[in-house]
């Protein structure tokens, strides 16, 4: 087990899964520094082939994440809203594409831009004293981190419209039932139970996980037609890998398979 600390984020390693903890009290919100560093940290843990997972989560019981703090933008300048636009862009896009399967653990408030951390995570479990919305709208903004996409393809255009236009709040049941959640759980349990599902994963094949995902994920801009050839290709190119390979093999040997994530 190894932690490290970035700005505004800490960083545990537990066997093949990462942690990742928001950590700017009180609100857990995001900054210029904290979102180039979930760039920096999601890059490094690309590169480690021997994390196959990342469960997010906020530090304390009150906040997931507020999202940014609105002081940044009270003078009205463009050019700080500018920045700060393609930073949250440019984190949470390398965020959705993290080669592994990614768990947002939502403790409590996941408000604009900690909603749309959530958001660019592959799964997301909720507490059942969360509250989830995207409230940018009633300050004169819009979402601007792949809310007002993210939403509309996870939860459909009705429910997009209540929460951005109408600027309705959710309670963790109401996210569960329209499939903005996948699971609730009781006050302090979403990181346990991310942590299990983060755990199943660890036996997939890695290299499966990761070309899987990608194509699940291309369904979502790219023609049905085109995906399905994509699909067949992706599924040749996997006799490249070593634990193709090693998956036949422990099946047929009837023994747990040994992932080299190669």
């Amino acid at each position: 087990m190894s932690k490290h600390s970035y700005p505004g984020l800490e960083l545990e390693k537990r066997g093949h899964i990462a942690i990742l903890t928001l950590a700017n009290p009180p609100a857990n919100t995001w900054t210029q520094d904290s979102l180039a560093a979930l760039v920096e940290v999601v890059e490094a843990l690309n590169a480690d082939r021997e994390i196959y997972s990342l469960v997010v989560t906020g530090q304390g019981e009150k906040f997931f994440s507020a999202g940014a703090d609105l002081k940044v933008f009270a003078d009205g300048d463009k050019a700080v809203a500018s920045a700060m636009a393609h930073h949250f862009g440019r984190a949470f896009e390398a965020l959705a594409a993290f080669r592994g399967v990614s768990i947002a653990a939502i403790n409590g408030y996941a408000m604009g831009g900690g909603l749309e951390c959530a958001l660019a995570c592959d799964l997301r479990v909720a507490e059942e004293q969360a509250v989830l919305a995207l409230p940018e709208a009633a300050v004169g903004l819009l979402p601007c981190a792949g809310g007002t996409q993210w939403l509309s393809w996870m939860v459909g255009e009705g429910w997009a419209k209540r929460l951005i236009l109408c600027g309705e709040r959710l309670d963790a049941a109401t996210a569960l039932r329209i499939r903005l959640v996948e699971e609730v759980t009781e006050r302090g349990e979403a990181l346990k139970r991310a942590l299990e599902i983060a755990q199943g994963v660890e036996r997939q094949s890695p290299t499966s996980v990761a070309a899987c995902k990608r194509m699940i994920q291309a369904a979502r801009h790219m023609p049905p037609g085109e995906a399905l050839a994509s699909e067949r290709a992706a599924f040749v190119k996997l006799f490249d890998t070593a634990d193709q390979r090693e998956g036949v093999t422990a099946f047929l040997e009837k023994r747990a398979p040994m992932w080299r994530n190669a």
